[in-house]
C-alpha cells in the first residue's frame, strides 16, 4: 500500500533504520506524557523492545506499521501514524478493525499536521477496501487526541482497559464504522 503525499506531508513506512528518529521523538517528556506519564525512551528500549514490536505488525501490502511523516518542503521528520489491527497483541486480533494512532514532535503541535497525516493514511486504507472500521484509544486526559479522532469521523464508544503485554491502561475508545 502507498499513502500519497498530502498538501504538506510525505509518508513512508518506518523500519529499524529509523531507530534514531524514533528515539528522538520519544526523548521528549511532553511527547510521552499521555503514553507513559512522561518517561522518555532509551535507545536500548527502542532497539530491544520498540523495533521488534514494530516489525511484528508491519505489513506493507496491508498498510500496517508506523507511517513516517515528513514535511514535504523541508524533509523534516515530525512524527508517525500507527496502523495495526485492534487488539493485535492479544489472542484475538481484529483484522477488519484497524487501530489508528499518532505521535508527533512538540515543534509540530498545533499546526494540523497530525490530523492531515491521519486523514491521508485513513483514506489510503479505505481505498484498499479490506477494513470495516477504524478505532483509536487515548488516556482520558488526552483532549488533543480526541479532537483528532473527531476530525477523522470517529465517535466515543466506551471507557475500558486496553490490554497490552507492556502494561494495561485505562483508556477511552473511539470508532468509525465504514459499512
Amino acid at each position: 500500500m502507498e499513502v500519497k503525499d498530502s498538501a504538506r506531508l510525505r509518508f513512508s513506512l518506518m523500519t529499524r533504520d529509523d531507530a534514531q528518529l524514533l528515539y528522538q521523538l520519544d526523548n521528549d517528556p511532553a511527547v510521552m506524557r499521555y503514553i507513559n506519564g512522561g518517561n522518555v525512551s532509551t535507545m536500548e528500549y527502542i532497539t530491544e523492545v520498540y523495533i521488534p514490536r514494530l516489525e511484528s505488525f508491519t505489513n506493507k501490502k496491508q498498510g500496517w506499521g508506523l507511517w513516517k511523516v515528513t514535511i514535504k518542503d523541508t524533509n523534516d521528520f515530525i512524527g508517525w501514524v500507527l496502523v495495526r489491527p485492534m487488539e493485535f497483541f492479544s489472542n484475538a486480533p481484529e483484522f477488519d478493525n484497524l487501530e489508528l494512532g499518532w505521535r508527533f514532535m512538540q515543534k509540530s503541535w498545533g499546526k494540523g499536521y497530525a490530523t492531515e497525516a491521519a486523514l491521508a493514511v485513513k483514506d489510503a486504507l479505505i481505498k484498499q477496501g479490506a477494513v470495516k472500521q477504524f478505532s483509536a484509544i487515548a488516556l482520558k486526559e488526552n483532549n488533543d487526541s480526541f479532537n483528532i479522532m473527531t476530525k477523522l469521523g470517529m465517535t466515543y464508544v466506551k471507557a475500558g482497559i486496553h490490554h497490552d503485554p507492556l502494561g494495561d491502561m485505562e483508556v477511552l475508545y473511539y470508532q468509525l464504522m465504514l459499512s
